[in-house]
């Protein structure tokens, strides 16, 4: 088994750019170089340590002026739902879920849908199924996707990279007509089959404070954030 611990990590910074986040800041990413570290196992090490993946490429936030991203983990393990997550739960026995390693045949169509309701305006409108591929999946890590179904009508998918200790929550999307909270549904479930393998942590991303679209994140508790090199 390899010692990642011995191995080198040669990261490349991107040129900086306006932040999709925070769009009065700039942007600029540390991407790890050495595609050793490009396994399950060694993604397991650098997500731990405040990396994430979309598709191929591993990264990290190296902002000059700005520390806004922090590194988040669910305790699966400890989860503790609060009352609209109660609530939450009790819708979640009305529908049918399955993690499954190959797409629905007929998921473009709800991807498709999601993104034009959703994110007309966003860089990955118009749908395309290359565009989505190449983002969400990489031909070196394990991925299942989640779906969730009401009565035999798919209504969401998350994309779930799965590690040995822990999942990664790496995209989702639904029926954007839906009236059930489909979003945190799907964590509630990769959360529940985190405990049911044996998986302690669930990585939904970074947190950012500024970012109100990304402050779900800590309804889920408890969590832990990476700081200062330590997860506290």
């Amino acid at each position: 088994m390899t010692s990642y611990n011995k191995l080198s990590l040669r990261i490349g910074l991107t040129p900086s750019s306006v932040c999709n986040y925070l769009p009065n800041e700039q942007e600029q990413l540390g991407v790890v170089m050495d595609h050793h570290w490009l396994t399950p196992q060694g993604y397991g090490v650098l997500i731990a340590s405040g990396y994430r993946r979309s598709g191929n490429a591993v990264y990290r936030p190296m902002c000059q002026h700005c520390q806004a991203c922090t590194p988040l983990r669910v305790d699966c393990e400890h989860f503790t739902p609060s009352k609209s997550q109660k609530r939450q739960q009790n819708q979640m026995k009305t529908l049918r879920w399955e993690f499954k390693t190959k797409l629905d045949s007929n998921w473009f169509a709800l991807y498709e849908k999601y993104i034009r309701v959703r994110h007309s305006n966003g860089s990955m409108y118009p749908a395309n199924k290359e565009q989505f591929f190449d983002f969400c999946t990489a031909e070196w890590m394990d991925t299942l996707f989640l779906h969730v179904y009401d009565g035999d009508t798919l209504i969401a998918v998350a994309v779930t990279d799965v590690l040995d200790d822990a999942l990664s929550a790496v995209y989702s999307f639904f029926e954007p007509d839906s009236s059930l909270s489909l979003g945190t549904l799907c964590v509630l479930y990769q959360i529940q089959y985190g405990r049911q393998t044996g998986r302690k942590w669930l990585y939904p991303g970074y947190q950012i404070d500024r970012c109100n679209a990304m402050n779900y994140k800590i309804r889920f508790k408890p969590y832990q954030k990476l700081l200062n090199g330590g997860w506290k």
